[in-house]
């Protein structure tokens, strides 16, 4: 089974030495090199990666990785086995999924999702991109799909109802599955491009294609009826690091929703 794990990364970081994996330099155009593989050459959208975030990482590997199965992980984000709490990031390392792991479970299951990420009672998939972006972006993806995809327009409605989602754009599946994911994926967001105006948002907001993939991906997953398989999530990250990440988000959310306001 020929099986390539793309760890997404911006930075030099730890990455697993399991031949599965091939980190990937997002965003590499006119970057200094980290010395992983760019998402610069062959066909690739490398200079998009301010707006499209891990998607230029995944935009290459669609036109460039010849393999059997396909998925993408972050340079500090992980499928693994159950980890505790009071585990050391280096006891977390050990229990990063392998190539062998992913043969096994990927013979089970069409798909290896993140455990879906609960919102609570009081926020739906769409109240919850309301609070932390722009509303609009994501009624002109309704749009989009009414007009060219239709079939989807169930699903979409579907999903943004949901008080769950999975996120980070985390999967593993059979090659002919994410073939026909970018496919979707990337004919609505080029789409997009040419009808919301994005010069006004900060530069967190500017990654608008990437937070609106999170959600798509979901809309596709619910079109496609595939046998999924939630895995726990590896964080390498100690408990400090990711409650600051967690603070500045809620912060950057505040500001962008008082100066639209």
């Amino acid at each position: 089974m020929n099986i390539k794990i793309i760890v997404a990364t911006h930075k030099k970081f730890w990455m697993p030495e399991d031949e599965a994996y091939l980190p990937i330099q997002v965003g590499a155009e006119g970057k200094v090199d980290l010395g992983y593989t760019p998402d610069n050459t062959g066909d690739n959208i490398s200079y998009k990666n301010p707006n499209y975030c891990e998607l230029t990482g995944l935009y290459w590997a669609w036109k460039n990785l010849n393999v059997d199965y396909v998925g993408l992980c972050h340079y500090r984000r992980y499928f693994g086995h159950e980890v505790f709490d009071n585990e050391s990031i280096e006891e977390k390392k050990r229990h990063i999924l392998a190539g062998s792991d992913y043969s096994k479970l990927l013979c089970e299951y069409d798909v290896l999702l993140p455990e879906r990420m609960l919102l609570g009672r009081n926020f739906t998939v769409k109240k919850q991109y309301e609070e932390c972006h722009n509303l609009n972006d994501l009624m002109t993806v309704m749009e989009i799909l009414l007009k060219d995809w239709p079939s989807y327009i169930n699903a979409f409605e579907t999903i943004l109802s949901k008080h769950s989602f999975y996120c980070f754009n985390m999967f593993a599946m059979r090659k002919k599955y994410f073939d026909q994911y970018c496919g979707w994926l990337f004919d609505v967001l080029f789409k997009l491009e040419n009808r919301i105006n994005i010069e006004h948002y900060d530069s967190y907001q500017k990654r608008v294609f990437g937070f609106l993939s999170e959600r798509l991906f979901n809309v596709w997953l619910l079109k496609q009826n595939l046998s999924i398989k939630e895995m726990p999530i590896i964080f390498l990250e100690n408990e400090n690091q990711q409650k600051e990440g967690n603070v500045k988000r809620k912060l950057r959310h505040k500001m962008y929703n008082i100066l639209n306001w």
